[in-house]
């Protein structure tokens, strides 16, 4: 039966000992009242609230409340509104009553309660204890005990910083109530499993010390598989166990992070910085609960928060530097490389002409580099970095500090009324964690947005695929070599898209790696020691010969526009830097313990999630022109986008020439891997609005009629792959002839040169498309019958012997005439196939003695075959007795 009680007690969510403590306490005044426990995730509290008589307490649960007859509800150890929302339904009703006993401070989710009953003690309990003693009420030694707890269990047996005359009186005169202090020492116990003692030591190994105002702040972090409900008391053993100052345990825990913080500096308000991220409590004493953020991106907001709180309400008008080093557009890379040097910066802002708008910035870096190309007479306006974030003066630090961290922007530029009036730099930004705070700044400002793709590992990979990488990353552990499976195959794991090409970097010895993991695979290992990488072939359990490619973290530099690189040694996160996109510039770690950490430098995973291909750096397509080809080909793969500054960039590219300076097998390999694509034809049309077809041969420009050849060709190969014949064509040969169409014999060959073509095969293929031109009338004039009726299907046969299968289906596409069409697609899938019924063997049974006969008999017998004179086996013998008697091959 539901209660018909008129007033309701209860606490926040997540209750511990003093709100449950505070709640007896307050049936003692409020009469007959019921009593709401919302639940608690300590252990403690759980197990105690379960072997209480709840009736005999005046326990309710809310199903057994009648809502309606509420008049006055009592909030005890909480005003905020985001911590009782299993109340929520009262809390706006006009007709409703509501008392609270609190004593956290102020906040802007309190509800207005009438009266409020407030003191800064160390545990609400005590503000009710003095209410109950002044009522002259008496309470028996059981419950004296549980209130007792309560204060206890807040105060930290009045150890902490908060503890109050009052939490010791009101002790006091529980004392004399018959509290048992033995028992509050039992039920307080936190017994400790394998699974606490295994969180305690992650959040002791990874315990950090930043220094805020000379005050020490301690983040520990732990990662946990599932929800552990007693995280805080993890906490406070750790605060208690290394006697800190300040201490923010961080745990992450499914889809949440649990934050709890303690602090016995007055200095550090934890409860103002929990409340950051949607939680609360005390200044000594706080919590959060946090999803949609990742631990990277929680530590650093703490971290920000906290600088904040000890340098309170300046702006980016006080940290910026004034007047600001720019350059305008029109100037040259040499005159801005010139500028940085004697101005001792390592990046520009760069204006709009004869105006303070920041329309880009170039940076030293880019700058050396495109001098070292000789670009250093081109405009600052080709190489800049476009789209540039900036702030106004009013910014705060957390806004600088997402720009410049966030977003890795070397520098700031501050904004008002369309000009720049300041800049604060990457420099700046240290310096402001460093002399402010006594904080290094780089203590937070990590290489690389870390997230766990486990997950995404076990769910998306073959347990095959899985299996190599968990042995690859243990050879590593025992080795204690980092070990990073990297590129495409990090990028299509992201994506959900198959891809068992796997690439391996390792930070040491990586070819010593490979022999181990050859071993391992009973396989072998093809080792290239000019740039330190190795190929581990072996067979996979169906017994397919896979590759694994491994390689020495490197660093490689081009001596010259569009030259092979360089190889040096160097760290992962310099290798990740040689790739091309920041799609492609991921890792993974996968040896133990860091199994699945995710590396991000360069912002791959965001530009994965804005569907964009972006390069890493500005002169990337002038160190290596052939990423113009490997960008569109991305682009129309995932259906991304080209970034507005790449697309640019391309175009510088081919506005300097530079695709004449690469070696054409290069340009080749591209080609190859776009005629592979599902949709090349995409990729050809792209390439043909950026002007790369143009730039690699002039007359390779597309025209409406040369496109829809190219789809006729697209559409040609996938009408033959559907027939499963064991011979495969040469897609980039066919789409060669597709882009060559209505050119000339030299117009030809100079495109086949220019794409770098082999050049072993250059006669042949040349050779065909003469063929083609030439038979192209005779074929589409051709009569299966002629006028006798008589079938002639081995003249066709006769004028398509010499034609390849990349040609055959060329003149499928090719021709509009649906005759010729038609025939064809007989000739493919039926007479290219076709075999006489004898061999050599069946002559030699007919007494013919072997040579040159031979060929020409069953060349005939063939013949009779396709035009239906000598169908079965028997026919062609005896075609092949007439034939070699008419030829006194054979005696009479």
């Amino acid at each position: 039966m539901k209660s018909a009680k008129h007033t309701l007690i209860t606490c926040h969510v997540n209750a511990d000992f003093d709100a449950f403590a505070a709640m007896l306490a307050a049936r003692h005044l409020y009469g007959n009242a019921a009593l709401l426990f919302p639940g608690s995730q300590e252990r403690g509290l759980q197990k105690l609230y379960a072997s209480l008589n709840a009736a005999e307490y005046g326990f309710l649960e809310s199903s057994n409340i009648s809502w309606n007859s509420i008049d006055r509800l009592v909030l005890v150890d909480t005003r905020q509104r985001g911590r009782i929302r299993h109340v929520t339904q009262l809390l706006d009703r006009q007709d409703i009553r509501i008392e609270a006993w609190d004593h956290h401070p102020d906040s802007q989710d309190d509800v207005t309660a009438d009266p409020l009953y407030f003191d800064r003690v160390g545990a609400v309990t005590s503000l009710l204890v003095h209410k109950l003693r002044e009522a002259g009420i008496s309470l028996d030694s059981e419950e004296a005990t549980l209130l007792g707890l309560g204060i206890y269990s807040d105060t930290g047996s009045f150890t902490y910083s908060s503890t109050t005359a009052a939490d010791f009186q009101a002790s006091s005169w529980l004392l004399g109530q018959g509290m048992d202090v033995n028992r509050i020492n039992e039920m307080a116990a936190h017994e400790l499993t394998s699974l606490h003692i295994q969180v305690l030591n992650s959040l002791l190994e990874s315990a950090c010390a930043y220094t805020f105002n000379n005050v020490s702040v301690v983040l520990a972090e732990a990662l946990v598989d599932h929800y552990l409900g007693d995280f805080a008391s993890l906490a406070q053993q750790l605060m208690e166990m290394e006697k800190f100052s300040v201490l923010f345990a961080v745990g992450l825990m499914a889809d949440r992070i649990q934050v709890v913080a303690r602090s016995r500096d007055p200095a550090i308000d934890v409860g103002n910085i929990c409340a950051h991220f949607g939680g609360g409590g005390h200044a000594y004493a706080a919590s959060a609960s946090i999803r949609n953020m990742t631990l990277q991106e929680v530590r650093d907001a703490l971290l920000r928060c906290l600088h904040e709180q000890v340098n309170p309400g300046k702006s980016a008008r006080e940290y910026m530097s004034a007047p600001v080093i720019g350059i305008e557009t029109n100037a040259t890379i040499r005159e801005a490389d010139a500028l940085m040097f004697h101005s001792g910066i390592k990046s520009l802002i760069v204006f709009a002409k004869n105006t303070r708008t920041c329309v880009g910035l170039l940076d030293t870096q880019i700058a050396t580099r495109a001098i070292a190309h000789g670009l250093g007479e081109t405009v600052v306006d080709e190489y800049m970095q476009r789209y540039v974030l900036t702030l106004s003066p009013e910014a705060t630090l957390q806004d600088l500090t997402s720009v410049i961290v966030g977003t890795r922007q070397r520098l700031a530029p501050i904004v008002k009324d369309g000009c720049v009036v300041g800049v604060v730099t990457r420099t700046d930004l240290i310096n402001v964690f460093a002399n402010e705070s006594g904080w290094m700044a780089e203590q937070s400002i990590r290489t690389g947005k870390e997230r766990n793709v486990s997950k995404y590992i076990q769910g998306r990979l073959p347990q095959e695929t899985r299996d190599i990488l968990r042995l690859a990353g243990e050879l590593g552990h025992q080795r204690a070599l980092p070990v990073y499976v990297v590129g495409g195959f990090v990028r299509d794991l992201l994506l959900n898209n198959p891809n068992q090409d796997i690439d391996l970097v390792v930070e040491g010895d990586g070819n010593a790696l490979a022999k181990a993991l050859s071993k391992k695979l009973k396989g072998r290992v093809r080792e290239h020691q000019k740039f330190l990488t190795s190929v581990v072939i072996f067979h996979n359990a169906s017994g397919v010969e896979q590759r694994i490619d491994i390689a020495t973290a490197r660093l490689e530099y081009y001596e010259y526009p569009a030259a092979l690189p360089t190889v040096e040694l160097s760290s992962i996160k310099m290798d990740i830097f040689r790739r091309d996109f920041s799609i492609n510039a991921l890792a993974v770690r996968i040896d133990s313990p860091h199994f699945g950490e995710l590396v991000d430098f360069f912002g791959g995973q965001r530009d994965i999630k804005d569907r964009a291909i972006r390069v890493l750096n500005t002169l990337s397509f002038v160190e290596d022109p052939t990423r113009c080809l490997r960008a569109v080909l991305f682009e129309q793969r995932y259906k991304f986008r080209l970034g507005a500054g790449t697309e640019k960039l391309i175009k510088n590219v081919i506005s300097l020439n530079l695709m004449d300076r690469l070696a054409k097998s290069r340009i080749f390999h591209e080609y190859r891997h776009i005629c592979d694509e599902t949709e090349p034809l995409d990729c050809f049309v792209r390439m043909d609005e950026l002007g790369i077809l143009q730039a690699i041969a002039p007359q390779f420009a597309l025209t409406p009629k040369k496109t829809r050849l190219l789809r006729r060709i697209t559409e040609m190969l996938a009408w033959y792959r559907l027939l499963y014949f064991d011979e495969s064509p040469q897609k980039w040969f066919l789409y060669f002839l597709g882009i060559n169409a209505g050119l000339t014999y030299a117009e030809a060959a100079y495109g086949y040169a220019r794409l770098g073509l082999p050049e072993m095969k250059k006669n042949e293929m040349l050779q065909q498309r003469e063929i083609m031109r030439a038979s192209i009338g005779k074929l589409e004039n051709w009569q299966l019958q002629d006028a006798a009726g008589k079938a002639k299907v081995s003249v066709l046969y006769e004028m398509l012997s010499p034609v390849s299968l990349e040609s055959l289906l060329y003149l499928m596409a090719f021709t509009e005439n649906s005759g010729l069409q038609k025939n064809l697609s007989r000739y493919i899938t039926q007479w290219r196939q076709e075999k006489s019924d004898i061999s050599g063997a069946d002559l030699l049974d007919l007494g013919l003695a072997p040579g040159q006969d031979f060929g020409r008999i069953l060349k005939a017998v063939l013949v009779g075959k396709l035009d239906g004179k000598a169908v079965t086996k028997e026919s062609q013998l005896a075609l092949a007795r007439e034939i070699a008697h008419a030829s006194a091959v054979l005696p009479a």
